[in-house]
């Protein structure tokens, strides 16, 4: 068994589609029509084939009181690895994103969390093995990708 596909739930599509490839560097994978709605995924650039992050619509009542008692707790929707937690954190706030989370270490983890302007809070971070960084994959226009 793997996981190939996971979701957020995003409150547009077009905005999240948007801020997922051009802020955060992840690539449009499938955008296949569904009524008023698509099946949009996105995609690590160094793993095309690999998990894809569905940004599903919250049109659903209990899907948009979830997304936001979560936003409300501070409990990020999903998380993200990066090579350089600092790195990221300083490239994201170039384009504005805002953080509620600076970058903060907690053995064996460093971590950021941000907003990503379509009702979710998102976690990034990298953490440490025994003998040094774990490593987590690196892309090259942005390291981040999807778990």
């Amino acid at each position: 068994m793997k996981i190939k596909l996971t979701s957020v739930l995003v409150d547009h599509q077009d905005k999240a589609l948007k801020f997922y490839t051009d802020v955060l560097g992840f690539v449009k994978k499938k955008d296949i029509p569904v009524g008023e709605f698509k099946f949009l995924t996105v995609v690590s650039p160094d793993e095309a084939d690999g998990v894809e992050l569905l940004l599903e619509p919250n049109e659903n009542p209990a899907a948009k009181t979830f997304q936001k008692a979560l936003y409300e707790q501070g409990i990020p929707a999903t998380a993200f690895f990066v090579q350089d937690v600092q790195k990221e954190y300083e490239r994201l706030k170039k384009f504005g994103v805002v953080f509620k989370t600076i970058p903060t270490t907690m053995e064996p983890i460093t971590y950021a969390v941000f907003d990503d302007t379509c009702g979710n809070l998102i976690r990034f971070g990298t953490r440490q093995a025994a003998s040094g960084t774990f490593q987590c994959g690196r892309l090259q226009s942005a390291p981040m990708r999807a778990t």
